[in-house]
């Protein structure tokens, strides 16, 4: 691996963003990111080649540590006082004077509730609960500054993210899943090999300054998802819980809030992808054949 590689950092090497500094890492990119203790998962990461930071935010990184940085991608999200890494430095400083492009993980919440109908990269962002307008501000402010820097940015407006180990199969065999019913409640979903796919793409086909919508073809109630995941299993679904009476967190409770039918299409389009799962009917199904062989 040579200086001339080029070089991605993220800041948030978390369930995507590790995902994608592998498949970087294999195709020759050097990668490094952060994570709030180097602990948990450091030794994978460091099989894979992937340098890793200690950083919680309250502090900048080293310049040393930014030195040569071609890319960039924060995962971090956003929390009462704004943007963390932005706080703590972002993009500014002279170690990343070979900026090339950054790009910023948000999530669909931005469009806010539409009441089940769709939304597509061009629909004006009119978030409806507070985390919803933190990401909006947080998107922002990662514009303000890359303009300020002359360094392009794209944004990623994320539907929920479903893989292994983080699915409706997991939460059934673990007693969790819930099946909350709540007559007109739509949600959006993304495998994380989609995901990953389409941030790959945005890398490799750059058209700084976009919006691309991270989402399959099949928008859902999410008791259906539930039920067909139990299927799958050749289990009982869990009984239907009415949203009324239902036991969620706080946190549960703010996505049941939104309903909206998230379109990729255009997203597709532009960077020539086809999705290897277009539904979560595909995503849990290989997901449940990758579980039984991992059990032989």
């Amino acid at each position: 691996m040579n200086a001339s590689s080029p070089f991605l950092f993220c800041f948030g090497l978390g369930y995507t963003a590790s995902r994608l500094a592998r498949v970087l890492r294999a195709e020759g990119w050097r990668v490094a990111g952060t994570r709030r203790t180097v602990a948990e998962g450091g030794d994978d990461a460091r099989e894979a080649g992937i340098v890793l930071h200690a950083h919680d935010g309250s502090r900048p990184l080293p310049p040393e540590a930014l030195a040569g940085v071609t890319h960039l991608l924060s995962s971090v999200p956003p929390d009462a006082d704004g943007d963390p890494v932005l706080r703590a430095g972002g993009i500014a400083g002279p170690a990343l004077s070979d900026l090339a492009w950054c790009g910023y993980l948000s999530t669909t919440g931005v469009y806010g509730d539409r009441g089940g109908d769709w939304v597509d990269e061009s629909t004006p962002p009119a978030p409806s609960t507070e985390r919803g307008r933190r990401r909006l501000a947080a998107e922002r402010a990662w514009r303000d500054l890359a303009d300020a820097q002359g360094v392009p940015l794209d944004l990623f407006r994320i539907a929920g993210i479903y893989g292994p180990g983080r699915n409706q199969l997991t939460a059934l065999r673990a007693g969790r899943a819930k099946r909350i019913d709540k007559p007109g409640q739509v949600f959006s979903r993304i495998h994380v090999e989609d995901l990953v796919a389409i941030l790959r793409a945005a890398l490799a086909h750059p058209s700084p300054g976009r919006v691309y919508n991270c989402a399959d073809e099949a928008p859902a109630p999410p008791g259906e998802v539930v039920a067909h995941a139990a299927e799958l299993l050749g289990v009982e679904p869990p009984p239907v819980i009415p949203f009324a009476t239902a036991e969620l967190s706080a946190m549960a409770r703010s996505f049941y809030a939104e309903s909206k039918r998230v379109s990729s299409a255009e997203t597709r389009k532009t960077l020539g992808l086809t999705l290897r799962y277009p539904s979560y009917r595909e995503g849990l199904a290989a997901l449940a054949r990758e579980e039984a062989e991992s059990e032989r």
